[in-house]
């Protein structure tokens, strides 16, 4: 005979209810910033840090673990002690789940296989657990990047990405295991938080093309720049932890910045290509494996994908940076960076490639870094 389906808890009633959360990827990253977080709120009495290594957060339960290891639900079931006194406090309410690999040099089939499987596993774990509210972070590119795009997008927009960019299809996928996972697990709340372009000790292909020596533009195209930067993220986030907004939520600074614009306050110089020519030697290089970017990538900096963040200020949230002072932080980050077509280029290769001529000597190394692979492959 068959053991029941686990029964999800009820919430808590009354706001100042005391919550045990769970963070997954709780080492590093937006993970680490989200447990520091949760361990100051006076709402929060138990933390538990899941990761495959030990972070710095004291206070926090931790357990290394593969978050692909199903022996993560017994984790969650189990009781613990709460930091704050000697007292057994309850099993896990809420898991917010950062363990994920966006890595722009990861294999694309490995990573992808870690994100799913992973997202899968905390998913069924949790169910099993009896945990009552799952968060996760996707990307606001999964709206896509189309020139028909509201400004801006409504978050209950259609979602029309398709699988071409960096991450997008690992995005796609772990959506689609969001909205089902409720019908498997009634009474399991998930909420997805997608974040616009994540600045703040990020590496992504959108954060490297302000590496390069000019502003790649494609003729006929009209971007629109939203940035998030991750402690407004790290905010969002414990605002769905602590059960304040629930759905698919978007986060961003508020606003965008016109190409004009970012040209203006970076200071860098566009250089202008026509579509043909920038998607076609971006698909060329892609595929002769000298840059992790697909084409896809591109579409990001050309057509509009800005979002409301509507529910989130409803429920009484709002960012603390401008899209201004994200820009201004992200040029000081990739300041001394240099990158070509979304390769990232050594001091020696920059100076070979770069040199002070800018654009017109970025083609040509591009153009040669083409030649030389196809001469190997030749060889």
């Amino acid at each position: 005979m068959s053991s029941p389906e686990p029964t999800v808890r009820a919430a808590r009633n009354g706001p100042k209810a005391p919550l045990t959360v769970a963070v997954t990827g709780a080492a590093g990253g937006v993970g680490a910033l989200l447990t520091e977080r949760l361990l100051a709120t006076p709402d929060v009495h138990r933390v538990l840090a899941l990761d495959e290594r030990l972070g710095d957060a004291k206070g926090a339960e931790w357990h290394t673990l593969d978050v692909r290891d199903p022996a993560i639900a017994e984790l969650l079931r189990t009781r613990g002690i709460s930091r704050e006194s000697a007292e057994h406090e309850s099993p896990v309410d809420v898991v917010v789940h950062l363990a994920l690999d966006l890595d722009l040099e990861s294999d694309p089939a490995i990573r992808t296989a870690y994100n799913v499987r992973g997202t899968q596993t905390v998913l069924t774990a949790a169910a099993a657990a009896g945990v009552r509210r799952v968060v996760l972070v996707t990307s606001a590119m999964v709206y896509g990047a189309l020139p028909d795009n509201d400004l801006p997008l409504a978050e209950d927009a259609e979602l029309r990405a398709t699988a071409e960019a960096t991450c997008v299809g690992d995005f796609l996928e772990i959506e689609d295991l969001a909205r089902r996972a409720p019908r498997a697990h009634p009474g399991l709340n998930v909420t997805v938080l997608r974040p616009a372009v994540l600045v703040g000790g990020m590496d992504t292909a959108l954060t490297r093309y302000f590496e390069s020596p000019r502003l790649l533009v494609v003729a006929g195209s009209r971007p629109r720049w939203q940035f998030c930067h991750v402690q407004d993220l790290v905010g969002a986030l414990e605002y769905a932890a602590l059960e304040r907004v629930e759905g698919e939520l978007a986060v961003g600074c508020d606003g965008w910045l016109e190409q004009e614009e970012v040209e203006e306050l970076s200071g860098i110089r566009r250089m202008e290509l026509p579509p043909a020519v920038a998607l076609g030697a971006a698909g060329r290089l892609h595929r002769l494996g000298l840059t992790p970017s697909p084409a896809g990538d591109l579409a990001y900096t050309m057509h509009p994908w800005v979002v409301s963040g509507s529910k989130l200020h409803e429920a009484g949230w709002r960012p603390e940076w401008t899209n201004e002072e994200v820009l201004a932080e992200l040029l000081t980050e990739v300041a001394g960076r240099h990158t070509v077509a979304g390769r990232r280029l050594g001091r020696k290769d920059a100076a070979t490639t770069l040199g002070a001529a800018g654009a017109t000597v970025a083609l040509v190394g591009t153009a040669a870094l083409v030649r030389r692979a196809r001469k190997a492959r030749r060889r």
